[in-house]
């Protein structure tokens, strides 16, 4: 698969910016052999393709792959080059300032850093399309229903558009993907409307909790939302990859960062897997526009421990709670099942605590 590399001459953006626009990023068009670039990354994705974009004056190189990476000298060396030199599958070298590792959980850039990796596989795969739904509607709403396989998602991408994301057992995930589409649409609807998993004990629990809360805590009543039913699928968009967990013991060295999927691998049942990226990129400009408005050198160590300080704090968290509601969901003991559904319930309504939990997971 081809690699998006980007490189940028001139550093990065202003500090003030706080957003990670995803917009066009200039094609290659060539440079001497002894160009030293401000700052290369490797890796394609949305978040790879969000930090190459968030840079200042980037240029990109299409079907380009790294295939090496010589990395600098902890002290200096007659005839050594304090730059990371990256190879390229055409035989090229790149040399750098700083290298930004986007490669993914299998990160071929941390891996040649011999940077160590916590990780463990699930026993699920995720199945993953692009959905036509079967009416124009206000689509800004994401659904979640945890089924005894896995939780299945609906996330909005516009009025008649939404990505799906269906994590479930490994031989499960291989027959959606082997359904025709007819079956495909069927199954997923039966997903979301189905009421066989429904138990009355647990239903007849969470109806006590609900008028309770209401008691309590009266508020207006509003109309039951409910799920869009959806009529096609997206040609070739059906996929599935497995699920796992990982994150990187170090997020820099001198002259690298780790960012997105590279640092981090997450299970998609919270939805935080990109917004855990942008956090990286965000925190990450934030510490290279500091150090280029003081004159320092981009790819020293001294200030991109300061981003990994402020994401590992972060992530570590929210990898942790993660997989902890992972496992939570995936038993169906009656006793954690109601103490799930009532903790949902709870947390829903009680503002304070949603608006903190919320403020936190977006960071």
């Amino acid at each position: 698969m081809a690699v998006l590399l980007a490189v940028s001459r001139s550093g990065v953006a202003s500090a003030a910016t706080r957003s990670v626009p995803l917009v066009s990023c200039r094609r290659w068009a060539g440079a001497p052999a002894d160009t030293v670039y401000d700052v290369v990354v490797s890796g394609g994705g949305l978040v790879g393709a969000a930090m190459a974009c968030a840079l200042d004056r980037v240029t990109v190189l299409y079907r380009s792959k790294a295939v090496g990476y010589t990395w600098p000298y902890p002290f200096s060396m007659a005839d050594s080059s304090p730059w990371v030199h990256i190879t390229l599958g055409d035989g090229s070298t790149l040399q750098t300032k700083l290298l930004i590792g986007a490669d993914g959980h299998n990160s071929g850039v941390r891996q040649a850093a011999g940077i160590q990796n916590v990780s463990w596989n699930y026993d699920q795969s995720a199945v993953v399309a692009t959905l036509h739904l079967s009416e124009v509607t206000e689509n800004n709403v994401a659904w979640q229903r945890f089924l005894p396989s896995g939780p299945i998602a609906l996330l909005p991408l516009s009025d008649t558009l939404s990505s799906l994301v269906w994590s479930t057992s490994h031989e499960h995930a291989a027959e959606l993907v082997s359904m025709d589409e007819e079956n495909f649409v069927d199954a997923i609807n039966s997903a979301f409307w189905s009421d066989a998993n429904h138990t009355d004990f647990i239903d007849s629990a969470s109806t006590m909790l609900h008028y309770a809360v209401a008691f309590l805590k009266p508020t207006k009543a509003s109309a039951r939302q409910l799920p869009p039913s959806v009529a096609r699928v997206d040609a070739k968009s059906r996929v599935l990859f497995p699920l796992g967990l990982g994150h990187a013991a170090e997020y820099v060295r001198p002259r690298l960062a780790l960012i997105g999927d590279a640092a981090h691998r997450v299970h998609p049942l919270a939805g935080q897997g990109v917004n855990m990226g942008f956090g990286d990129i965000a925190s990450l400009l934030h510490h290279l526009s500091t150090a280029a408005f003081n004159g320092k050198d981009l790819g020293s160590i001294s200030h991109l421990t300061g981003y990994e300080t402020d994401r590992q704090r972060h992530n570590t968290a929210l990898l942790a709670a993660t997989d902890l509601l992972k496992r939570l969901y995936s038993t169906s003991a009656t006793p954690l099942v109601l103490l799930r559904t009532w903790g949902l319930q709870a947390t829903n309504a009680v503002s304070p605590l949603k608006e903190q939990i919320m403020a936190f997971a977006s960071k």
